[in-house]
């Protein structure tokens, strides 16, 4: 017979597990990441991102043909391959098609420093 206290154990072990790994990347670490966030914001105008996303703080970012940018900061995964940290965000700014080739965002031929500094802007959206 099932006892409700083991469940209840088990319920919050396993909920602690999957918290754990939604904490904010940067929790508990004294720099931010590099790039920098108001360049990216103009990049992110700049380069139309809004014409597909919803980008909180930038103005007309209310596209809707991706995902809304909203708390992608807070975010476990990014495309749902790639675990989110700076370093991924950058990689796919960079090349979505090479880390997903049948994601329906295009290569924007961004450079490093330019995905740095979105990736930036994106790290302030929690």
């Amino acid at each position: 017979m099932p006892r409700p206290e083991l469940h209840r154990i088990l319920l919050g072990i396993a909920a602690s597990l999957l918290l754990a790994g939604c904490q904010d990347y940067w929790a508990g670490t004294s720099e931010p990441p590099p790039g920098d966030p108001d360049k990216g914001a103009e990049l992110i105008s700049s380069q139309g991102c809004g014409s597909c996303h919803i980008v909180p703080g930038i103005i007309g970012a209310d596209g809707l043909a991706g995902p809304s940018l909203e708390n992608i900061a807070l975010r476990g995964y990014l495309a749902g391959v790639l675990p989110n940290t700076h370093d991924n965000m950058v990689q796919w700014l960079m090349d979505p098609p090479a880390v997903d080739p049948r994601t329906a965002m295009p290569d924007l031929g961004l450079t490093q420093a330019q995905a740095t500094d979105i990736a930036a802007y994106l790290d302030t959206l929690k």
